[in-house]
């Protein structure tokens, strides 16, 4: 009796265990994050209420983020992994990374619980990203307190990274966090990736299935409709292919309760018409047959064949599945199973999926790029919360500092060509990590404290063609391979630094003997005494510019810049860069602008001070100190500046395309631009807008937004330039300051004409003006018209209730109406009278993209639409409401 008892406690004992080990190996691969659960507070976990999966905290794979909980008597409502939170009032992007296997398929879920945990009682709106592509907008504005997020998809790396990206006021949050790669021979799709629409097995009663039920913990709902059957059986389905839903979805089936009848599924998705779906249907016979029943049928999408005819096996599964993305007319889609003539039997399905497809068209950087960038943060412990996600793409998300090469060939994946990282506190020697970037042409690590020397790998990355060095604490013989043609080397600032040859370049320091440099500085010294004497006497007589005293041949600007990491070139440099001032592109309050090339080879844009400008001084000082200490990708880049007695030049990126102004009008050799790609450069210059805004620290109002003041590159890429007149303020969103007014004539917000108090709405309004030129294609001002100014004119066409009298006529109704209607009522919006009831530059990007997203799904079903009437009530007094 002892031995029997023995014996069963222990095949119990191993029972258990190979249950226990089976479960574990059963989450192999599998990732759980509870997001917001401190570390050291029951991290890892197994949830034992519903799933028994393994939870762990989210803190290890995200730098950024504040977390929070949602209230104590909601909680009894989620399981516990919902329970935390974590959420992201910094910084426009976080991202979570997570290490994946690379082609292979994974199932992401993303589960979001508001549950008013801030006590704002306004849930949050963001963008959620695989990498540097949009996968979703999750919305828990209203009474929506929980959503969640589900797709499929192929990793294109070994790292994946998911992010939430801010696109209004409202703080981007998180629940949890789960990952589980798929088998190898499952939802294989000609392209793109698949987000959940429906997952449903066909059963009157149960709840939900998800692990240990789902061995991929895909989440099943019950469905079924009162025109249906339930059949189902106790006996186990076999399951031969890698799809493995849950044996219970398999045991129950529905089939019509009229014989006669289809099997009959449909739904409707207005808000994507244009979608395309992949359907995974699950058969399997679980009745008992008599001798002469066959059960037979075809299967239809949207009324046409899609296979069949189909008998399903005995206890046997069956996956059908489409082999190409189909569509639906008009986003009502129809899904039937009918009988053949030879069935005796109705048809039966036991479980379906219902995918929608999503197409990610960014590539990803270059993934020796991304270990390099990243190994180059670690090293220099650079906390940049901006440095987050993809580092080149989306373009409006690039890392600060970072310039990168993007193909319009999707396969080929963007590069890294120009890094800066002056003044930024770098300490240490210079990353080796720098090799690995091998496309880089722009190297800029000056004004840190760098040690060590000057390593000669520079040397072997043969793009560089710009390296500046100087102000860090460098030491040693400049090597060999950097002084060679065709490379600007910067250096000076480094006293322990020297060249040990001739052939260095020009800005390079020789090294001289001691008593020299001594010498050299008591010289010196003395004429800096003599020079400050002068000063003084001289004092009454000078000159008030921006509060610096300035003195005929003294340097007071120099001294504003002294340490600015741009270079400064003489005059005669830009009399040769511009070949005599021979090619003229434009002329300005500031003076004239010319065509020029640094090195040969880099086309500039130079801007020369016209001794008649009257606010010469101002401009260039409030240009250079702007464009020295911001770098957006929508903002002109500034090259250098001169700054020589009374000569002072500005010398800039140059942009081929001209301005906005020219291709709206045709005029100046410009072409008539068509309206997507106005909508792409409104959406450009509006986030360099916001960068101004709430990027910089100050925050900055540029003050002269309009047409003539958005540059565009080679592929027609919106650039703000002209940034004399800009100031900064105290920002948080009604702070202003008080100025002298300053702007371009019918651009200038009427409500800081009147008060002088200036802040980011002014640039808002300014920005409304400017889209309804490019809406439009009218002048600003007419003095010839009973309506002199735009907004007054287009108040007068919406009355007349008719859009096509709005567009510019040179687009020949050539866009999507409804994405029309959308950025004239945002114009409108951003053009209000009065600032608070303006949006901010965020919520314009947003509305935007929603603009372009508009004319991308409808342009093949509103193209050449005729007249629309209008339902916009007027602000009669300046400009017209949005509906």
């Amino acid at each position: 009796m002892k031995r029997s008892l023995g014996l069963f406690l222990f095949v119990l004992i191993v029972n258990l265990a190979i249950s226990h080990l089976a479960q574990a190996q059963s989450q192999a691969g599998f990732i759980s994050l509870d997001c917001g659960l401190p570390v050291n507070e029951e991290s890892p976990y197994n949830e034992t209420e519903a799933t028994g999966l393994l939870y762990s905290s989210d803190a290890t794979f995200i730098q950024s983020g504040n977390t929070d909980s949602i209230p104590a008597n909601q909680e009894d409502s989620y399981l516990k992994p919902l329970w935390t939170l974590r959420y992201f009032p910094e910084g426009k992007r976080n991202c979570y990374d997570l290490n994946v296997e690379k082609g292979r398929n994974h199932l992401i879920t993303a589960r979001f619980v508001y549950e008013n945990y801030d006590g704002d009682d306004d849930g949050p709106k963001f963008d959620l990203y695989l990498g540097p592509n949009l996968w979703a907008t999750v919305d828990l504005r209203g009474n929506k307190y929980s959503t969640w997020e589900e797709i499929l998809h192929i990793p294109t790396s070994n790292l994946l990274q998911i992010c939430l990206v801010k696109t209004g006021r409202t703080t981007p949050m998180i629940s949890s966090l789960e990952i589980r790669p798929m088998g190898n021979d499952s939802y294989i799709t000609t392209s793109g990736s698949l987000k959940l629409l429906y997952r449903e097995c066909f059963t009157e009663s149960g709840s939900y299935m998800r692990f240990p039920d789902d061995v991929y913990d895909r989440r099943w709902w019950p469905y079924f409709r009162k025109q249906w059957t339930q059949i189902n059986t106790t006996r186990e389905v076999a399951i031969l292919n890698d799809y493995d839903p849950p044996k219970d979805a398999l045991a129950t089936a529905a089939i019509p309760t009229d014989a006669t009848e289809p099997w009959t599924y449909e739904w409707s998705n207005s808000d994507n018409p244009s979608a395309s779906y992949y359907l995974y249907a699950h058969f399997a016979e679980i009745q008992d047959l008599q001798a002469n029943d066959t059960r037979q049928f075809n299967i239809l999408f949207n009324g046409q064949q899609y296979d069949g005819p189909l008998i399903p096996k005995k206890l046997e599964m069956t996956t059908i599945v489409n082999s190409s993305p189909r569509t639906c007319d008009g986003g009502e889609c129809s899904f039937q199973l009918t009988r053949t003539d030879r069935s005796t039997l109705p048809p039966l399905l036991n479980a379906l999926e219902v995918y929608t497809v999503i197409q990610f068209p960014h590539s990803e950087t270059e993934e020796s790029d991304v270990i390099a960038i990243k190994s180059i943060k670690d090293a220099y412990k650079l906390n940049r919360i901006d440095w987050q996600g993809d580092p080149c793409v989306p373009q409006y998300l690039m890392w600060d500092g970072l310039n990168c090469s993007i193909s319009t060939n999707i396969s080929t994946p963007p590069r890294i060509t120009s890094l800066d990282l002056s003044s930024t506190g770098l300490t240490g020697t210079i990353s080796t990590a720098i090799q690995n970037l091998t496309k880089l042409e722009k190297l800029d690590l000056s004004n840190n404290k760098l040690s060590g020397g000057v390593p000669e790998f520079l040397g072997n990355v043969e793009s560089l063609t710009v390296i500046n060095l100087s102000g860090n604490n460098l030491n040693g013989s400049i090597p060999q391979a950097l002084q060679k043609g065709g490379l600007e080397l910067s250096v000076e600032g480094n006293p322990r630094l020297y060249c040990a040859s001739d052939s260095c370049a020009k800005s390079t320091k020789k090294k001289f003997p001691l008593a020299i440099v001594v010498a050299s500085v008591a010289v010196a010294a003395i004429v800096i005494s003599v020079l400050l004497l002068f000063l003084v006497i001289r004092k009454k007589k000078s000159t008030v510019v921006e509060g610096l005293h300035l003195l005929p041949g003294t340097s007071a600007v120099n001294a504003t810049f002294a340490n600015k990491s741009s270079r400064r070139f003489t005059y005669s440099e830009v009399v040769k860069m511009t070949n005599n001032f021979q090619r003229v592109l434009g002329n300005g309050g500031f003076g004239m602008v010319y065509h020029g090339s640094v090195n040969g080879y880099e086309q500039v844009a130079v801007k020369v001070l016209s001794q008649s400008s009257t606010q010469g001084y101002k401009e260039f000082k409030a240009e250079v100190d702007l464009l020295m200490r911001v770098h957006h990708t929508n903002l002109v880049s500034l090259v250098g500046y001169c700054y020589e007695g009374d000569h002072l030049a500005l010398i800039y990126e140059f942009l081929p395309n001209g301005d906005l102004k020219q291709h709206l009008s045709g005029k100046g050799g410009g072409s008539i631009i068509n309206w997507s790609t106005r909508l792409r450069i409104a959406l450009e210059a509006a986030q360099g807008l916001e960068y101004l805004h709430i990027g910089c620290k100050p925050p900055m109002v540029h003050r002269d937004i309009k047409t003539a003041n958005i540059l565009l590159d080679e592929n027609f890429e919106a650039k703000i330039a002209d940034f004399g007149l800009s100031r900064s303020f105290q920002g948080g969103g009604d702070s202003e300051e008080s100025t002298v007014i300053a702007g371009s004539r019918g651009y200038l917000d009427p409500e800081y004409t009147h008060s002088g108090r200036l802040a980011e709405k002014s640039d808002v309004y300014s920005f409304g003006i400017v889209l309804l030129e490019m809406i439009t294609n009218q002048p600003v001002i007419n003095q010839t018209s009973e309506y002199s100014h735009i907004t007054q004119w287009v108040g007068f066409q919406i009355k007349r209730g008719d859009i096509l009298e709005v567009m510019d006529p040179n687009l020949g109704k050539d866009y999507d109406i409804n994405s029309a209607w959308r950025a004239l009522e945002l114009a409108m919006s951003c053009a209000n009278p009065s600032s608070s009831k303006r949006p901010s530059m965020s919520l314009v990007i947003n509305e935007l993209k929603e603009c372009i997203l508009c004319e991308n799904t409808g342009i093949s079903t509103n193209r050449g639409l005729e007249s629309q009437e209008m339902n916009v009530s007027l602000d009669t007094t300046v400009v017209p409401i949005a509906r």
